[in-house]
């Protein structure tokens, strides 16, 4: 069982940047997928980035691939997205979310959620 708790947000300009940090506590952080969801009021959750459990594969939605990146430090049981070239678009609630077992980068597929860090990109 783990618990994640996401910070970083922030109101920002087009065209900066904002790191997004998610702590986890609880046991076996390191043995979890992790991924970076987003969702505004009225549309679905959506996937955002995705890192295996030792960092060697990542994902990204085609809509953030080339300005976001994501890592995680498992000695510090913490997963990163750092966000460059931030667009309107991109504003919304992100969530970080683990799973045990890979299946698919969808939100069903995951097993732990995180309560969620407001980022909001002014034109």
């Amino acid at each position: 069982q783990v618990q994640l708790a996401e910070s970083g947000g922030g109101l920002v300009q087009a065209g900066d940047s904002l790191k997004l940090s998610c702590a986890a506590s609880g046991r076996a952080f390191s043995s979890y997928g992790m991924g970076w969801f987003r969702q505004t009021p009225g549309k679905e959750r959506a996937f955002v980035a995705a890192i295996s459990w030792s960092g060697s594969n990542t994902n990204y939605a085609p809509s953030v691939k080339g300005r976001f990146t994501i890592s995680r430090d498992n000695a510090k049981n913490t997963v990163y997205l750092q966000m460059n070239s931030l667009k309107p678009e991109d504003t919304g609630v992100y969530y970080c979310a683990g799973q045990l077992t890979y299946t698919d980068y969808v939100p069903d597929e995951f097993d732990y959620w995180g309560q969620g860090t407001q980022v909001t990109v002014s034109s």
